[in-house]
């Protein structure tokens, strides 16, 4: 649905942190590839392995990438779904929920192809869908519950996951074993999902990683919910939002001892240490943007941050990157990555400009 207006209550710091993350979305393949051609001194190697995912048990800043704006969908929750309740009740606010989950959870497939290839080859689980139904459980929760509540369950998600995996091994495997192929997750999918699986018969927006997602997404409600607390200056805000990421993130290496950081498993450790960093994240804009109102450098960001999905869909269809080629040749470049990058910047600025908003 389009919409021409922009709420006076929307945090800039939210949507420059909302742009800031889709940029990395849109422009990390084209950055990577400049970066590579820098040459192979420690730091261009160390710069171009943070801009990849790492291929199974780690964490690069790549990997915080899809978690930081499953959370920051949560930030976003706890701001519209009191007004919403306010105007229409629980009960169409949770029909409304219900409603862009399917349409988000639609576009997601159509996102990974649809039905080009069949049936038989339809991906039913892939990066909108996790934010569908991620934010869809977070809601749900959020419009019958509060704070207190909400983090009992995100601690019983949280936990719950790390028993599962920890607990209940794969048919013919043993308990803790989290390799891949060798783990419950991977299993279940291989059975159970439907569809073509990104990682041949396991996918990692699977089915049971869908649960410690849910989590994700409602840390980010309840650093939400803080944020909206009139009662609090906003500079403590700002602290706090770090100072907790600080401990989620101290906490999730800790525990990455016995429960690895594994974004394919979307592992408990990794959901902490991910959200802690989202969190730090938050509480640096809100201090800059909200606090300092030092604003200026992050407007191309927050004209991404007012329409991320209609640029993340536009991403994949123009293919910016390729798009790019026309204009810098077929060799990756830092003025390739500039010219794929100022394609998402333009479109976000021409949206603005027009006053276009399209919301899901």
């Amino acid at each position: 649905m389009a919409d021409s207006t922009v709420s006076p209550q929307r945090l800039a710091s939210l949507d420059a942190l909302r742009g800031f993350d889709m940029f990395w979305i849109i422009g990390g393949g084209a950055l990577h590839g400049a970066v590579k051609t820098l040459g192979d001194s420690p730091f261009a190697r160390l710069i171009s392995g943070q801009l990849q995912h790492v291929e199974w048990e780690g964490f690069h800043f790549y990997d915080l990438i899809f978690p930081m704006f499953v959370f920051i969908a949560g930030v976003s929750l706890a701001f519209s779904l009191p007004r919403s309740i306010e105007r229409a009740g629980r009960a169409k606010t949770a029909w409304r929920l219900v409603r862009r989950a399917a349409v988000l959870f639609l576009l997601g497939v159509i996102y990974s192809g649809g039905l080009s290839k069949g049936l038989d080859q339809v991906r039913w689980l892939g990066v909108l869908q996790r934010i569908a139904l991620a934010s869809l459980g977070a809601g749900l929760f959020s419009i019958w519950l509060r704070g207190r509540s909400l983090a009992t369950i995100c601690v019983t998600l949280v936990g719950g996951y790390w028993a599962l995996l920890a607990w209940v091994p794969a048919p013919g495997g043993t308990p803790g074993d989290f390799r891949e192929d060798h783990n419950l997750v991977n299993w279940f999918d291989a059975h159970f999902l439907p569809g073509r699986k990104y990682n041949g018969d396991h996918d990692p927006e699977g089915i049971l990683s869908t649960i410690p997602a849910i989590a994700n997404c409602l840390l980010g409600v309840l650093a939400g919910i803080f944020l909206r607390d009139s009662k609090l200056g906003e500079s403590r805000k700002s602290t706090t939002l770090v100072g907790v990421g600080a401990v989620l993130v101290g906490v999730g290496v800790l525990w990455s001892g016995s429960f690895p950081l594994i974004k394919k498993l979307w592992t408990s450790s990794f959901v902490l240490v991910a959200c802690g960093w989202s969190a730090i994240l938050l509480g640096t804009f809100h201090q800059i943007i909200g606090v300092w109102n030092c604003n200026r450098w992050a407007t191309p960001f927050v004209w991404i941050g007012l329409n991320p999905i209609t640029i993340y869909l536009a991403a994949n269809i123009a293919d910016f990157s390729r798009l790019a080629q026309r204009f810098t040749g077929p060799v990756p470049g830092v003025m390739h990555a500039l010219v794929a990058c100022g394609f998402g910047f333009l479109l976000a600025w021409w949206l603005h400009r027009n006053r276009i908003y399209i919301r899901v």
